[in-house]
C-alpha cells in the first residue's frame, strides 16, 4: 500500500469520526508488517553470523571459490534491503499516526459544544460559571436624540484600532449612561456603563429571556438583572438589553454627557397579556447558555 493511498484515504475521511477506526486499522497493519520484517532481520542476522564463522574457518584459497561467499554477499544485500524497508515502514507509521492525531483533534474541536459569546452589560468581569473573559470595555451607541441613529448598544474594547482615512462626519458613536435615578445606589444619573464580552466554555447557544430572572430547565444561568432600553419619545431607536443585577459604573465616567441612554422597562397591558404580566411592573431578564 503506497504512501499516496494513505494521503487519499485521509483526505476522503478527514473530519468524519468513522475514519478514525480505518486509520487505526491501517496503523495496526503497518506495525504488524514492521514486526514481521524485524523478525526476518533477526533470522538473517543469525544466518550472517553462521556464514561469517564458516568463511573464517575456511582456508584462504577457498574463500574466493567457496559458493558460500556468494551466499554471504546475497544475505548482506538482502539485509540492507530489509533495513530500508523497515525504515520506510517506520516513516509511514509515523506519518499515519500524525494524521490520526490530527483527525482526532479536529473531530474533538468540531464536536465541542463550547464557544457561545454574549455581553454582560454593566459589569467589568464575567460570571464564574464556566466562562472566560474575552475583553472588558465600555458600553456605547448612538446619540439618544439623533434621527436615523443606530439602534443597538455595543461593547467597545479598551484598546481600539483607529483609522484616519475618512473625512466625513455623518455617523457617530457615544458612551452609554445610566439616565435615571432608579438605578441608585449602584449608579447615579449620568454614570457611564461598563460591559464585558464573555465566552462560555461549555455551551454554544446563548439566550436572553426578557421577563425572567431564572433559566428554563436544561439551560445554565450566566447572569440575571433588569430589562432596559432607550426612552420611547426620543428620536433615536434603541433595543432591549439585560443590565446585570449588580451592575457597576466606570470610574472616570461620572459626568452627565448623555449619549446612548437607557431606562428600566415597564410592562403595558393591552396587547400585552395581563395576566401573566402586570401593568406598570418592571421587567427582569436573564442570560442563559446551553
Amino acid at each position: 500500500m503506497s504512501v499516496g493511498f494513505y494521503s487519499v484515504l485521509t483526505f476522503l475521511c478527514f473530519g468524519f469520526i468513522s475514519c478514525e477506526d480505518q486509520l487505526l486499522r491501517e496503523i495496526q497493519e503497518l506495525k504488524i508488517t514492521q514486526n514481521e520484517i524485524k523478525s526476518l532481520l533477526v533470522e538473517v542476522f543469525l544466518e550472517l553470523n553462521h556464514t561469517d564463522r564458516t568463511v573464517t574457518e575456511s582456508v584462504a584459497p577457498l574463500v574466493t571459490t567457496n559458493p558460500r561467499s556468494n551466499d554471504l554477499d546475497l544475505l548482506r544485500s538482502q539485509l540492507e534491503g530489509l533495513e530500508r524497508k523497515v525504515k520506510d515502514m517506520e516513516n509511514r507509521n509515523a506519518d499515519m499516526t500524525a494524521k490520526y492525531n490530527t483527525l482526532l483533534l479536529t473531530n474533538k474541536n468540531a464536536l465541542s459544544p463550547a464557544g457561545g459569546t454574549y455581553v454582560r452589560w454593566g459589569r467589568k468581569d464575567c460570571p464564574g460559571n464556566d466562562t472566560e473573559l474575552v475583553y472588558s470595555g465600555f458600553a456605547g451607541g448612538s446619540w439618544y436624540d439623533h434621527i436615523g441613529a443606530a439602534a443597538e448598544f455595543v461593547c467597545l474594547p479598551p484598546d481600539p484600532d483607529l483609522t484616519t482615512k475618512y473625512t466625513s462626519s455623518y455617523a457617530f458613536i457615544y458612551g452609554a449612561e445610566y439616565d435615571s435615578g432608579d438605578f441608585a445606589p449602584r449608579a447615579n444619573n449620568g454614570d457611564d456603563l461598563p460591559c464585558s464580552v464573555c465566552r462560555s466554555t461549555v455551551g454554544s447557544s446563548v439566550l436572553m429571556i426578557p421577563g425572567k430572572s431564572s433559566c428554563y430547565e436544561g439551560w445554565s444561568l450566566q447572569y440575571h438583572g433588569d430589562l432596559v432600553s432607550g426612552v420611547y419619545n426620543q428620536n433615536a431607536a434603541s433595543q432591549y438589553i439585560c443590565l446585570d443585577e449588580h451592575s457597576q459604573t466606570l470610574r472616570a465616567g461620572y459626568r452627565n454627557d448623555n449619549g446612548k441612554l437607557f431606562h428600566p422597562v415597564k410592562a403595558v397591558c393591552g396587547a400585552l397579556a395581563c395576566p401573566p404580566y402586570r401593568d406598570n411592573s418592571y421587567l427582569t431578564c436573564v442570560v442563559c447558555t446551553k
